[in-house]
């Protein structure tokens, strides 16, 4: 462990300005927080240097181009503190103004309690769930090495336009967070080197010293991990030593073999009489008292609120502006000498930038003979290596269950320059993410941050529960992830109910900005894929079967064609006397072809069926009026839905005079034939339940 960075490094120029800089950041915060009548005070005021310290004096960032291509990247993983990145995105210029500050966590407001990317610019990600900012940023930090290793693979480290750093800010709550061990442990494991964390050790949580609940020696536990480790102490004063942790920043990105992590001594709420090394001060409203006694220690009027000089917001923007201006210049030049030198690679930037595939894309898409068997999770790993092919962008990988999601489709390994394994790549395309679900989700939504990839990542859908909170967050940002998740019902069998999905389907169609999709055949897997990876849109669920399920004919005997699954429900079949539809049938997944089966069974007892795909709720939602009426018409009340899953999903489609086979237990250790039988999910089953509500 390094304490003292040994570097011949630059030295910090930090002069009275930097100081009135800080004591402006830190009346801000209190006076957001008083204005609000809650937040988090303690820490946006302690940390006011390491904020500045940062925007100030080390990243390479613009505040007028806050998507600049160029730019460093700061996630601030404790989100609860924001107002330490509102205040420094206020004073170096961004889109943000100081009526916004005072609007702190108000309806509307462009600072809401925890930052939320897309919404306020100079935000990379959404964060307030502890552990999900550090491990996002992992995935910015493996994004930015594929998309330098497919653009510009030659160039030396650190002279790319490609290369830029990713500074994260996070606390104890952070650290404690199991999605970290996960996440710190695969970055060191993939040496990523353009990592840089800040550890603010303040050593209070909410109840009280984090004694309470960890003694763990933090350095050791990220040496063991592989990490470059620098501690930073208290300044003499007491406040943070802004010069020792300017130096560790210094070491920290000219450490390029390995990422970085430097232990900031701190007091929450210094300098804050009463305040200062308190739990009450982190998630507490100082009170007007203590503000106004702070204010006094820091040299403010003391009755005085916002009243922030304007020549320091002045300076603190010119000196913002000039420094962007210089790494710019720079930039710039090295960017323009790239395109020049490598046309194919600038032709490969601008499409991803445009957001379009090859013209190649659609006609590439694979189809399978109708007849055979396939299960849509063998359909899906044929289709994913076709367009993984054609698609540079589209990369990922599994939880160590490649081989039964179908997700190893590359030939080459995300893996360190060090590595001597087959197939080693820096910039591959497999991921390996060993059997951390919940990190997985995490940097899938740092990959598709870090620019324009398209990640994807599989596991069991038991499983997608340890991804849930990222999931989410992917939904909230609207980020285009492509989750694969495979053995998804009863039908995976003998594994028993530990494994068996059987409410997560329902769970997953309740979070908003979620696509789930659960197809019924290997053409349906094929052109729901296309459809997906044809626009960059929002996160999308692949709910794929274990076993194998025939493919369904095409544009004929009855059949329609599965083109149509693009629009999330669809006639798939309809037949039986006369031209008065009598009956229809909705089904997903494994039970479509249940549910075919026991259409022509009641179509040739005189029924006039229809069977409807419903291969993703959403995107049927979102159609008009007029289509969803013509799939199902609403003078046809006898209705009945099939699905392997919790039946809540689907009340609202067959009404109160229809009918719902799912499963409402969980489900057991055996063949699938036994359990579908056992929970009703066969054509006789269907056929039973359509005729009593035919009958009623």
């Amino acid at each position: 462990m390094t304490s003292t960075p040994a570097l011949d490094l630059p030295t910090l120029d930090w002069t009275d300005h930097d100081t009135q800089a800080v004591t402006a950041a830190r009346l801000i915060a209190m006076d957001a927080v008083e204005a609000a009548g809650h937040g988090h005070p303690g820490t946006a005021v302690s940390l006011a240097p390491v904020g500045h310290l940062l925007f100030q004096h080390h990243l390479r960032h613009d505040p007028a181009d806050p998507d600049w291509r160029g730019r460093d990247r700061f996630v601030l993983s404790c989100g609860h503190t924001s107002l330490t990145l509102y205040t420094q995105l206020y004073l170096a210029g961004y889109p943000l103004t100081l009526d916004d500050i005072k609007a702190y966590r108000k309806l509307g407001s462009l600072t809401p309690a925890h930052p939320e990317r897309g919404h306020t610019a100079g935000v990379e990600t959404t964060t307030g769930p502890l552990g999900q900012g550090l491990a996002t940023a992992v995935g910015i930090a493996m994004g930015a090495r594929r998309e330098r290793g497919l653009l510009d693979p030659d160039a030396p480290v650190g002279q790319s336009p490609f290369d830029f750093r990713v500074f994260v800010l996070c606390s104890d709550g952070d650290l404690q967070e199991g999605v970290t061990a996960e996440a710190s442990a695969f970055a060191g494991h993939q040496a990523l080197g353009n990592l840089v964390v800040v550890y603010d050790d303040n050593r209070i949580s909410i109840e009280g010293s984090t004694a309470l609940a960890s003694t763990e020696d933090t350095a050791a536990r990220y040496e063991a991990y592989g990490w470059h480790v620098q501690t930073v102490d208290l300044a003499p004063d007491g406040d943070v030593d802004v010069v020792a942790l300017s130096a560790a920043l210094d070491a920290a990105t000219a450490e390029t073999g390995r990422p970085s992590i430097v232990l900031l001594r701190s007091i929450i709420a210094w300098p804050v009489p009463g305040a200062q090394g308190t739990a009450a001060s982190h998630g507490s409203a100082l009170g007007a008292d203590a503000v106004r006694l702070a204010k006094s220690v820091l040299g403010a009027d003391p009755d005085a609120t916002f009243a922030v000089p304007p020549e320091v917001v002045a300076r603190t923007q010119a000196n913002a502006r000039a420094r962007a201006a210089e790494a710019r210049a720079g930039w710039d030049e090295a960017f323009e000498a790239w395109a020049a030198a490598r046309p194919e690679e600038a032709a490969l930037l601008a499409r991803l930038d445009a957001g379009e595939v090859p013209g190649s894309f659609a006609g590439a898409m694979p189809r399978f003979e109708p007849g055979t068997t396939i299960a849509t999770r063998k359909a899906f790993g044929r289709g994913l290596a076709v367009a993984a092919g054609l698609l540079p962008e589209v990369w990922g990988g599994s939880a160590d269950l490649g081989e039964s999601n179908g997700t190893n489709v590359a030939p080459t390994s995300f893996l360190p320059a060090s590595s001597t394994l087959p197939g080693a790549d820096p910039a591959g395309s497999t991921i390996h993410w060993g059997i951390r679900e919940h990190f997985m989700g995490a940097a899938m939504n740092g990959i598709a941050l870090s620019g324009r990839s398209r990640p994807y990542g599989g596991t069991f859908l038991v499983f997608s529960d340890y991804m849930r909170p990222a999931v989410r967050l992917a939904a909230l940002m609207g980020l285009p992830t492509l989750y694969v998740w495979t053995h998804d019902s009863i039908g995976l069998g003998e594994d028993g109910p530990t494994h068996q999905p059987v409410e997560h389907l329902a769970s997953l169609r309740a979070m908003p900005g979620l696509d789930v999709l659960r197809p019924g055949d290997a053409n349906e897997t094929a052109v729901l894929l296309w459809r997906v990876l044809s626009d960059r849109g929002r996160p999308v669920a692949f709910s794929l079967s274990r076993q194998d399920l025939p493919v369904l004919p095409e544009d004929r005997d009855g059949f329609s064609t599965s083109a149509l699954a693009v629009r999330g429900g669809y006639v798939r079949w309809e037949g039986g006397p006369g031209d008065e539809l009598r009956l229809v049938l909705l089904a997903t997944g494994s039970e479509l072809h249940v549910a075919v089966s026991a259409a022509k069974r009641l179509a040739a007892s005189g029924v006039r069926t229809r069977v409807v795909s419903m291969p993703c709720r959403e995107w049927f939602d979102e159609q008009d009026a007029e289509y969803r009426d013509l799939v199902l018409p609403p003078g046809v009340r006898a209705r009945v839905a099939v699905e392997a899953a919790s039946r809540q999903s689907w009340y609202d489609l067959v009404g109160l005079d229809g009918r719902v086979l799912g499963v409402d237990a969980f489900g057991a250790s055996a063949s699938a034939q036994e359990l579908f039988e056992q929970f009703g999910l066969t054509p006789d089953h269907v056929v039973e339940a359509a005729l009593e509500v035919l009958q009623d």
